[in-house]
């Protein structure tokens, strides 16, 4: 596993004022990034892309014709 740190400055601005960010982990910047994309564009649309993320970086399942094969 690697090991590295994110060196980021996000700043947002809403109708409603701003917000500020520094994230140093990715999994602080994913967190910073769903709350975005929740805010952005509302709940169902952000699962339907977090969905199709999951879905692109899946294990992929190996298919066999083997008899007695999964």
């Amino acid at each position: 596993m690697n090991s590295h740190s994110i060196v980021a400055d996000i700043k947002v601005k809403w109708a409603e004022g701003q917000s500020a960010y520094s994230p140093s982990t990715p999994e602080e910047l994913l967190l910073i990034a769903v709350d975005l994309l929740v805010r952005e564009r509302g709940g169902e649309a952000a699962r339907g892309f977090i969905e199709q993320v999951f879905e692109r970086y899946a294990p992929q399942t190996i298919i066999s014709n083997e008899p007695g094969a999964r």
